[in-house]
Formats: structure tokens, C-alpha cells, sequence
């Protein structure tokens, strides 16, 4: 038989690799959930990499996973979201979602500017807590044009932080005395991750958590027009290290649209949803696995301080935007 091409031989073992050790940590969180995969995925890079257990061999497909094999695990996160969930949000909860969005992303690029933190982590720390963590941080990765580190030192901000809103939300909620409604509504909007918001909603109440979760793909749901008009702004400017200009849209957020569009129509069935839903994880879960492997730890820890401070104020003020305006449309 003949010999597959050269760049399939180069790419294949390390991406095998990236998957198996993705589906290692979807069993494991399965098995153990107190950790997200996402964290857990690129935690098993860095560990590789510290350990110096990454074969020459492996770097081709490593690096090919983590930037094609993130993309495609993107595309697939639009199977999740149904434009029909959106729209049963009220039109003055989803005004202060937008909102929330809005401030948290533009306050949160501001103050890294001020705190000296890197445009490129600045962005990312921006994108992942406004929108839907660990995965809006990927997408955003390949428009920021951020390294390895910037992209593992956001990650881990944002289960810090969300980890810490799922213990805060359901407190804060009881003292304040929300309703159910509002409550869920608080945690879609504020926290960051899927997982973590329904962690946090699920221990306030079953209303809390369907809210929750609605408004949390609402939020996903912005991801793709984000990540064009941040590729727009930076293919004007240039501002890139690499010397080529972004595309106007990347290739990956108009397939995230379509899968969106293909969730609204209803068609889907549940079944092909919930394998999509596995398939967005181990994809996602590879490419962690592939950019934590590539981790300088040196500059990660040098960096970390600032990014710290950062991480907290964003969530700082997702919470307040978002629940102000809760309060204020009553």
C-alpha cells in the first residue's frame, strides 16, 4: 500500500496523542467533576511538557492540534446554541446581558492597558470572562495572535474566578433576596464557564438553573460577532506579530454561525446534539492538551501577578453590571 502523505505522517502521532489524552480527562471529570475538562486538559499539557515527556516526534501534530483541531472544537460549541432559548429571554433581560457584555469586555481591555498586562492576555482575559470562558478564549486566540501562554494563564484565571462565583452567587443571592428568576439570570450572565454556571444555578434552584443556562448561550451566542469585529479592528491596524493580516471573518466564526443556524432550525436530533456536545469537548479538550504542552512555565509565572488582579476585577464587574441591571429593570 502506499505511504500516507509526509505532513499526515508528521501530524498524526502527536494529534492521536492530544485526543487520547483528551479523552483520558473527559472520563476523568466525568469520573471526578470538581474540575472542568477544559482546566484539567491543559493541565495534563503542562505536566507533560514540566516532565519533559513530549517526544520530538509529537511537536508537528501538537502544534497542527492546537491551533486546526481549537477551530474545529469552536465550530462545533454553535451545535449548543438554539437562537429560539435566546429569544425567550425578556427584551430588558437581554439589554442588560448585551450590557454586561459590553462593559465587562471594554472595562476589562482598559484596565489591562493600565495594569501593564499584554494586549494579546489583556484580550483574551477580556474575551473569556464576558462571554463563555475557556472556549471564548480559543477562538479568540488565533485573531489575538497569543502565545501559548497567554491562552493557558486565561484559562486558568477563569476557573479561578468561577470557581469562586459558584460559591458566591448562590451566598449573595439568599442575602440580597433575589427570586428565582433573577438569581438564574445573575449566574448566566456573570459567571464564566457552561459548567460553572450550572453548578452555581443548580444550587439555588431548578428555575435558577433552566434560566441560567438560557442566558448563558445568549451569551456564547455573541461570541462569534465579537471575535469578527476584534479581526476587523486588527486587520486595519496590523497589529500582529506574524506580518500577515487576519481575515476580515475568520473561516471558524462563520462555521459557528451555521452551526448556530442548523441548532435554531430545530432539525437536529437530540441525539446527533448530545454527540456534538461530546465532540466539542474532546475537541476542545485536545487543543488545550496540544497549548498546554507548548507552556514556557518561566513566563507564565513571571506574568501571573498582574493577570491575577486583572481576572478579579473582570469578574468584579460582570457581577455588579449584571446584577445593577437586574435590579434596575426589576
Amino acid at each position: 500500500p502506499a505511504a500516507p502523505p509526509a505532513g499526515l505522517r508528521a501530524v498524526l502521532p502527536g494529534a492521536l496523542v492530544a485526543m487520547a489524552v483528551s479523552a483520558l480527562c473527559l472520563a476523568f471529570t466525568a469520573w471526578s467533576p470538581t474540575f472542568p475538562v477544559l482546566l484539567v486538559a491543559i493541565g495534563a499539557g503542562l505536566l507533560a511538557r514540566m516532565l519533559h515527556l513530549v517526544h520530538p516526534v509529537l511537536e508537528p501534530g501538537l502544534a497542527w492540534t492546537a491551533r486546526h483541531v481549537l477551530r474545529a472544537g469552536v465550530v462545533l460549541l454553535g451545535l449548543q446554541v438554539s437562537g429560539a432559548e435566546v429569544l425567550s429571554l425578556g427584551a430588558g433581560e437581554l439589554l442588560v446581558l448585551g450590557v454586561t457584555v459590553a462593559v465587562t469586555f471594554s472595562a476589562t481591555r482598559w484596565l489591562g492597558r493600565r495594569l501593564g498586562v499584554g494586549r494579546a492576555l489583556s484580550l483574551l482575559i477580556a474575551t473569556g470572562f464576558s462571554i463563555c470562558g475557556a472556549a471564548a478564549v480559543a477562538a479568540m486566540s488565533p485573531v489575538a495572535d497569543a502565545d501559548e501562554d497567554d491562552v493557558a494563564t486565561a484559562v486558568a484565571l477563569v476557573t479561578l474566578y468561577g470557581s469562586l462565583a459558584i460559591v458566591l452567587i448562590p451566598v449573595l443571592s439568599h442575602l440580597v433576596g433575589l427570586d428565582e428568576r433573577t438569581a438564574g439570570l445573575w449566574a448566566g450572565m456573570s459567571v464564566h464557564e457552561v459548567a460553572q454556571v450550572v453548578a452555581a444555578a443548580g444550587a439555588i434552584s431548578a428555575v435558577a438553573l433552566t434560566v441560567a443556562v438560557v442566558a448563558k448561550l445568549a451569551r456564547v451566542v455573541l461570541l462569534a460577532p465579537l471575535v469578527a469585529v476584534v479581526g476587523l479592528q486588527h486587520r486595519r491596524s496590523g497589529a500582529t506579530t506574524t506580518g500577515k493580516r487576519p481575515p476580515v471573518i475568520p473561516l471558524f466564526v462563520v462555521g459557528f454561525l451555521i452551526a448556530v443556524v442548523i441548532r435554531s432550525t430545530g432539525l437536529l436530533p437530540d441525539g446527533v446534539a448530545s454527540m456534538a456536545r461530546t465532540a466539542t469537548t474532546l475537541a476542545l479538550g485536545a487543543a488545550m492538551v496540544a497549548l498546554g504542552s507548548q507552556v514556557r512555565i518561566g513566563k507564565l509565572v513571571r506574568g501571573g501577578g498582574r493577570a491575577l488582579a486583572l481576572g478579579g476585577v473582570a469578574t468584579a464587574i460582570a457581577m455588579s453590571v449584571s446584577l445593577g441591571g437586574l435590579l434596575l429593570i426589576g
